[in-house]
């Protein structure tokens, strides 16, 4: 279960984006204004995307998915590809997007697991070659090139003190996208840069507080970051918010266009 804190951030976000969005979409002359509109007559974007090649993704979350015909984003990284290499080979031939998460998964060094591995140790060279390096393995591995990127731990600095730099300068010049995570709202299509799109965590969310997002993002494109898919627990999208999630934007009464990171980031680039 998701503690209280949590569901205060997801309540908050949901006020935060709506209060955003009063004088922005108030009905179709202000949307008109706007120039921007989704396809088919779709009142808002939602892409689905989990990280880390997780196991439960295709153990549980595949079949969930294909069940209701939803692509989503998966963003992987090399070697845990190899723990279910046909699953995720199936996955890339059955639509989903494969995008790349480095090949190391660097973060900051306050975390342990990453504390060998800090980006505040890192330089553009070694950024440089854990991007290319990632995307040259993927694509040896499943025959896909990635074309969108997830920071991981949704962190985009390496080095220290005056010598910090942003990476988001690499990315941009790699990949259609990079999409954050935990951020704190929704990407307005006709201003959003594509290098820095913003992802709101999954994990730990109910069908409820998914919906509310979207509900309160009319008009925008909320990109949903999860991890493991299952039951209840730590970092887990939980299944059967999932599913409830998957009949309800399939619904064309929803007015949600659910896709890929790279079919929605392709669609607002044409678009502008």
């Amino acid at each position: 279960m998701m503690d209280n804190g949590k569901h205060m951030l997801a309540r908050a976000l949901c006020a935060l984006v709506g209060f955003w969005l009063l004088p922005a979409w108030g009905g179709a002359e202000e949307d008109a204004k706007a120039g921007f509109r989704w396809p088919e007559g779709r009142r808002v974007a939602v892409s689905l995307s989990f990280d880390d090649a997780r196991v439960s993704q295709v153990d549980a979350g595949l079949p969930l998915l294909d069940k209701y015909g939803v692509k989503a984003t998966f963003y992987v990284t090399p070697r845990n590809l190899e723990k279910r290499l046909d699953g995720w080979k199936k996955a890339a031939a059955n639509g989903h997007e494969i995008g790349n998460h480095s090949t190391s998964h660097p973060c900051t060094a306050n975390y342990p697991f990453s504390s060998k591995n800090a980006l505040e140790n890192y330089t553009v060279a070694m950024m440089e070659r854990d991007l290319d390096g990632a995307s040259a393995e993927i694509e040896r591995l499943l025959g896909v090139k990635p074309v969108t990127f997830a920071y991981p731990c949704g962190q985009k600095f390496i080095g220290r003190g005056v010598e910090v730099k942003s990476y988001v300068p690499l990315v941009a010049k790699r990949f259609l996208a990079g999409r954050g995570f935990r951020d704190e709202g929704t990407n307005d299509p006709a201003e959003c840069d594509l290098a820095h799109v913003l992802g709101v965590e999954s994990d730990g969310l109910t069908f409820d507080e998914m919906k509310s997002l979207v509900l309160a993002a009319q008009g925008r494109w909320l990109v949903l970051a999860g991890h493991e898919i299952g039951k209840p627990s730590r970092q887990t999208t939980q299944a059967a918010a999932l599913e409830q999630f998957l009949k309800y934007a399939g619904d064309p009464a929803s007015g949600v266009w659910i896709d890929t990171v790279q079919a929605v980031g392709k669609y607002i680039r044409a678009r502008r």
